[in-house]
């Protein structure tokens, strides 16, 4: 039913402790007092979604799906049947993966402001002002990244968790290459939809799974772009008027 022989070849840059700040960033709860049973849930759905769409993970990932697993297992144990920790003193055996948490949370904050000040140097020490391009797309209040827009197509997928279509019984077959075609026919040039709408016309989960992996190819050829004009606001799809670094769409044969 689904396109099984398309595989999404994103440059996924993040590792597992980036997934891992992200989800504590979004449940707005201090590093020191997350929750193992609910960050693991919570990075074991992404694992499953990149899987669901066959999507190519580092070894990193699965490693740390398995660190999770045990933590979680270990937390359940009662305390006089815990495992011997012999080169750790703390008790709690969240301890050692917050440590690596709050040490990569440093560096990355200090990357961050790093890449601020070259930034503002270069405004500073520019020889030439540049020319200002009127066609650029409007500048969002946070960046989407690959989590968000996993964590958007997983509200959408809810809409079929509980139920069993008869389309997806009988087979019918959805393409990318049909989707992408779809997607750029309700998302005009220079139009601006949002993100759910995409999938109004979607009547299965396979339909919802397949029309993802379209946006994803049309986001990679740079053809569409997302945005969130606000902190905690809505998605919204863009595709450029003049949009020069576009690549070529080529599904053919």
């Amino acid at each position: 039913m689904e396109d099984k022989d398309y595989k999404v070849k994103l440059e996924i840059f993040e590792g597992p402790l980036d997934l891992l700040l992200y989800l504590i960033k979004k449940d707005e709860i201090d590093i020191y007092d997350v929750s193992i049973g609910r960050i693991t849930k919570q990075y074991l759905e992404y694992i499953n979604t990149f899987k669901m769409l066959n999507v190519e993970l580092a070894s990193e990932f699965i490693v740390m799906a398995a660190n999770l697993m045990y933590l979680k297992s270990r937390e359940l144990l009662p305390q006089s049947q815990q495992p011997p920790e012999e080169d750790v003193d703390e008790e709690d055996p969240r301890w050692e993966l917050i440590r690596q948490l709050v040490e990569y949370k440093k560096f990355k904050d200090a990357a961050q402001f790093l890449g601020v000040q070259e930034v503002k140097g270069d405004e500073f020490f520019a020889t030439s002002p540049e020319p200002i391009d009127l066609e650029a797309p409007i500048m969002t209040v946070a960046g989407v990244g690959i989590f968000d827009l996993i964590r958007a197509f997983q509200k959408v997928l809810k809409r079929f968790e509980n139920t069993t279509d008869i389309r997806e019984i009988v087979g019918d077959r959805f393409t990318v290459a049909d989707k992408i075609e779809h997607l750029l026919e309700i998302v005009p040039i220079g139009g601006r939809v949002r993100f759910e709408t995409l999938f109004s016309d979607a009547a299965s989960r396979v339909e919802v799974i397949v029309t993802f992996l379209a946006v994803l190819e049309l986001m990679k050829l740079n053809h569409l772009q997302v945005e969130q004009e606000q902190i905690l606001g809505e998605f919204v799809v863009i595709r450029p008027t003049i949009n020069e670094a576009a690549r070529p769409l080529d599904f053919g044969g």
